[in-house]
């Protein structure tokens, strides 16, 4: 199931596409961002889509399949690019991601090495 929310709190299951597009388009001061999510008892992990609206109007664009491993990011200036890519995402397609240029940020999510600490504490 996909399930939506915003900064507000603001959550909805199961967004329509109409849904979404109006999500995106309010996001703004005090409503920056906005998750889609897929959730589903059978799927181990995180999967989910999700964008922030920058203060100099750029949207940053994050997706993740299901682990830190695959957490993507992207910016862009075109809403209609990322209205795509929200959509694509959620109906399950993958041409969604040709629009843009995406950088691997899971090295922000791994957990913290514990190599050396030994040597420090001992």
């Amino acid at each position: 199931m996909l399930i939506a929310t915003d900064a507000r709190g603001h959550r909805m299951r199961r967004p329509s596409k109409p849904a979404i597009g109006r999500m995106l388009a309010n996001l703004g001061r005090g409503n920056e961002h906005m998750v889609v999510e897929r959730q589903d008892a059978d799927v181990v992990g995180d999967w989910y889509i999700q964008v922030l609206l920058r203060d100099n109007n750029t949207y940053q664009l994050e997706y993740r399949d299901g682990v830190a491993a695959k957490h993507y990011q992207t910016q862009t200036v075109s809403q209609e690019k990322v209205l795509r890519a929200l959509l694509g995402w959620a109906a399950g397609t993958s041409e969604w991601r040709e629009d843009f240029m995406w950088n691997d940020i899971s090295s922000m999510f791994e957990p913290p090495s514990t190599e050396g600490t030994a040597a420090i504490t001992a």
